[in-house]
């Protein structure tokens, strides 16, 4: 079955969505049939990266969380030259009622871990790729929980770095076989070979990438995939770097 990637970052605002879009284009790009699930149910944003000015008006995650359908009737497949066939996206709800039942009844986590492997299996996936809610909370916990590998995506930022050490401390304790980090929107000047160690000396797990501040993604607005874009750009070539590492040592549970 195929391996379960969570993408996640303790603050907003770190490019953690962008990032999960793009390697997972990128494992498509690779030959691999990957699923990518969009677990922030209380700002989903997910689809934006792929083209997708809103998300679909049939099933979504909130459906199958509900048991009003079967997760791969929620999984859709997203087309288009620039990334090809094999890739299937699980986007969560943009409709404020959907919105605000989660964040008034919540729902129940097992069923999400269970929608996991049923994908994976439904679909026969390589590698499925989980965008977390950003923070701690029962369904990041989960996430983390069955994840063959963590990459916690962080800024040089004095917050960031605090949460950081927590969410890397509760991974650890989780026992998730594989934990990274990627150090992203690092500013011009920064010197990424001593960030790099500085970083992996703080918390005792590799860093796969120091990815600078890119005004050209920036000014993408996050309406399509930066990867596609910009193909040979040195910023995609270093996402690429990480996709192939995600892809060539995680475990496969």
């Amino acid at each position: 079955m195929g391996t379960t990637i969570s993408i996640h970052s303790y603050r907003g605002g770190t490019g953690k969505t962008n990032l999960t879009a793009n390697l997972a284009a990128l494992a498509v790009q690779a030959g691999r049939r990957v699923g990518v699930v969009d677990t922030d149910i209380q700002s989903p944003g997910l689809h934006v990266p792929f083209g997708w000015s809103s998300t679909p008006a049939g099933p979504t995650l909130n459906d199958y969380l509900w048991g009003k359908c079967a997760i791969e009737e929620a999984a859709y497949p997203v087309a288009g030259a620039e990334v090809g066939p094999g890739l299937f996206l699980v986007p969560g709800s943009l409709n404020t009622g959907a919105i605000t039942k989660v964040l008034r009844e919540g729902f129940d986590v097992g069923r999400l871990n269970d929608g996991f492997r049923r994908l994976k299996s439904a679909l026969a996936l390589d590698a499925l790729f989980i965008d977390t809610h950003p923070g701690l909370n029962p369904e990041t916990l989960l996430s983390v929980a069955i994840s063959d590998c963590v990459v916690v995506v962080l800024r040089p930022d004095q917050q960031d770095y605090q949460g950081t050490s927590v969410t890397i401390d509760v991974a650890r304790r989780l026992e998730v076989p594989e934990l990274a980090i990627v150090v992203n929107k690092v500013p011009d000047g920064t010197d990424p070979a001593a960030l790099k160690r500085d970083v992996e000396a703080a918390y005792g797990c590799p860093v796969l990438a120091v990815l600078p501040h890119s005004d050209a993604l920036m000014r993408l607005s996050s309406a399509e995939l930066f990867s596609a874009r910009y193909p040979d750009d040195p910023l995609t070539g270093e996402l690429r770097a990480v996709a192939r590492h995600l892809l060539g040592t995680t475990v496969t549970s």
